[in-house]
């Protein structure tokens, strides 16, 4: 069978291992039309996957109306049997969360006219990137974390701005189910947990954060809000499995949402000192300093659903990916 897959994003965390999964397929003819703009990633998180043949990279932008007129028009010009559209486009970093505008283009905007590009096109299938973020205040629970089912608690503009970030990525799993639901094309949105990546470029994620400044500066300075929370971490090629899984199980592609994550929950705090330990470092020195707003203490979901529809499990604990990723920052 021949398979077009089109990526957004696709130098980034979930989409460069998106492309090495995908080009180990035996049992399909695949072919990779991928683009990003650089906005927090870099072509040397695929430069190993240039020379394929099967592989064509754009450094376009989302936003750039012509650029993604010309990806249609490739895509129109493919025969194939078919065609998925994977969004893994966002403003993702923390320190855009505060600012609406700055999140809105790409996460609301982008994300939708890329998905009507999809539709245009006559694509199959279109997987929603989406985020835990959603949950918001009440990301977790003792009864195996928090379902896709149960209702969510957001703060308001009264309360925090960082909550705008996580209202922009509901409102797409909206775009999502209604075209579904209209059977213009099939689907699904992903709510993946901190997703990290051995292939990260910028250390402005917690994990890379943490190895950089235990490297460059020998301690590592935390929010104030690190000395109670705690987080489960998804290995970047866990959500990349979890996408594919998914893209391959039609009866899964009802216009709903997926949690994708671990169960290894963690303290911040924890964290540093197992980083450290691998390190070689003893009693590694711990600052605090400010305050995030609206920050849940702990975001544990269920995978019950994912689980329960799909094969997918995760496969590299929390141990092992620190390993792959404390070896690669120090290099």
């Amino acid at each position: 069978m021949s398979k077009l897959y089109v990526i957004s994003g696709v130098t980034g965390m979930t989409g460069n291992e998106l492309v090495r999964q995908l080009l180990l397929d035996k049992e399909n003819k695949v072919h990779i039309v991928g683009f990003d703009n650089f906005f927090a990633s870099s072509i040397e998180t695929v430069k190993d996957c240039l020379d394929d043949e099967r592989f064509e990279f754009f450094e376009y932008d989302i936003n750039n109306h012509d650029q993604m007129y010309e990806i249609e028009n490739k895509v129109k010009n493919f025969d194939v049997d078919e065609t998925i559209y994977i969004n893994c486009a966002a403003v993702v970093h923390t320190e855009h969360f505060y600012h609406v505008y700055s999140t809105f283009k790409t996460n609301v905007e982008g994300m939708n006219d890329f998905l009507q590009q999809a539709i245009r096109v006559g694509a199959a299938k279109f997987i929603n990137c989406s985020t835990s973020e959603i949950y918001s205040m009440n990301s977790w629970n003792d009864h195996g974390g928090v379902k896709e089912s149960d209702f969510i608690t957001m703060a308001d503009a009264e309360h925090s701005q960082r909550t705008s970030y996580a209202t922009g990525k509901l409102l797409t799993e909206f775009f999502m189910k209604e075209v579904v639901d209209e059977g213009k094309i099939k689907g699904c949105s992903i709510r993946f947990a901190n997703v990290y990546s051995k292939n990260e470029r910028f250390p402005k994620h917690i994990i890379p954060f943490i190895i950089n400044s235990l490297k460059n500066d020998g301690k590592v300075v935390l929010l104030e809000n690190s000395k109670k929370n705690k987080r489960t971490f998804l290995n970047n090629y866990d959500s990349c499995s979890a996408v594919l899984a998914l893209a391959k199980t039609d009866s899964a592609l009802d216009g709903t949402v997926y949690n994708v994550a671990t169960d290894e929950e963690v303290s911040i705090v924890e964290l540093v000192k197992i980083i450290a330990k691998k390190m070689k470092i003893d009693n590694p020195v711990i600052e605090f300093n400010g305050y995030r707003e609206s920050d849940p203490e702990r975001r544990l979901l269920s995978t019950e659903k994912i689980r329960q529809r799909t094969s997918w499990e995760p496969k590299v604990n929390l141990d092992k990916g620190l390993d792959e990723c404390v070896k690669e920052y120090l290099k």
